[in-house]
C-alpha cells in the first residue's frame, strides 16, 4: 500500500498549493465527538499555518462536548482570510466514523475527507431507536472517492495513549496541505503540555507516515 505521504505528494498537495497561489483559501473542518480533542487539533493545525506565514482564522469549537456529543471546528487559511466560516470544506478531519457522515455533505465536490477507523456508540444507540451505521465506508465513497481510513484509535493505544488519536490524525493531514514540517513541529511545541510532548510528537510522526 501507498503512504499517504506518497498520494498526497503526487495528487493533492500540488493542488492546494496552486490554490493558495492564486489566491484561494484552504478551509478545513474538524468534526468528532465530546472529549476527542478537537480544540486542541484545530490549535496546531492554526499555529502551524500562522507560523508559515499565512492567514488564518478559526472558529470556536462548539457542541456538546461535555455529554459526548457531536463536536466540530474548523480552520481557513490563505494569503488573505476574511472570515472564519465555512460553506463547504476542502478537507474534514473526522475523529469519529458517524461524525465524518454527519458532515460529509460539507465537503467540496473531490475534497478529501480522512476518518478515524474509531466508533462511539451514541445515546440514540443505547437505547435501541438505533443502529450504528457500520458501513459509513461504503455510504462515503457516494460523495468522494479521495478518503483515507486511518486506524488511529489502534495506533495510539499501542503508543502508550489514545488520547494521542487527534494528532496521529493531524499527522495525515499535514501531508495535504502547503505547510512546511517544521511548522508543524513548532506548534506541536507550542500547544502541548510538555509533559506529553514527546509522545505527541511521536503521534504525530506516525500519522505522516501511515499506510492508507
Amino acid at each position: 500500500m501507498d503512504s499517504i505521504n506518497n498520494n498526497a505528494d503526487n495528487k493533492y498537495l500540488s493542488a492546494y498549493e496552486n490554490k493558495i497561489k492564486n489566491g484561494g483559501i484552504i478551509s478545513v473542518l474538524f468534526s468528532g465527538v465530546g472529549g476527542q480533542g478537537i480544540l486542541l487539533a484545530t490549535s496546531i493545525m492554526a499555529h502551524a499555518c500562522l507560523y508559515d506565514g499565512y492567514d488564518v482564522k478559526v472558529t470556536e469549537v462548539h457542541g456538546m462536548a461535555q455529554r459526548g456529543g457531536s463536536v466540530v471546528g474548523s480552520v481557513r487559511f490563505g494569503k488573505q482570510v476574511f472570515s472564519p466560516i465555512i460553506s463547504r470544506a476542502d478537507i474534514i478531519v473526522s475523529l469519529e466514523k458517524l461524525e465524518s457522515l454527519r458532515y460529509i455533505d460539507k465537503l467540496e465536490n473531490n475534497g478529501i475527507i480522512i476518518i478515524n477507523d474509531y466508533e462511539v456508540l451514541p445515546i440514540s444507540v443505547f437505547g435501541g431507536d438505533y443502529t450504528y451505521p457500520h458501513e459509513i465506508s461504503e455510504k462515503i465513497k457516494n460523495f468522494t472517492s479521495s478518503y483515507f481510513i486511518v486506524k488511529a484509535f489502534e495506533t495510539a493505544q499501542q503508543i502508550g495513549s489514545t488520547k494521542t488519536m487527534n494528532v496521529i490524525l493531524i499527522g495525515a493531514l499535514s501531508n495535504f496541505l502547503p505547510v512546511k514540517a517544521k511548522s508543524w513541529i513548532r506548534s506541536i511545541e507550542k500547544v502541548v503540555p510538555k509533559k506529553i510532548l514527546d509522545l505527541n510528537l511521536k503521534a504525530f510522526e506516525i500519522g505522516k507516515n501511515f499506510k492508507n
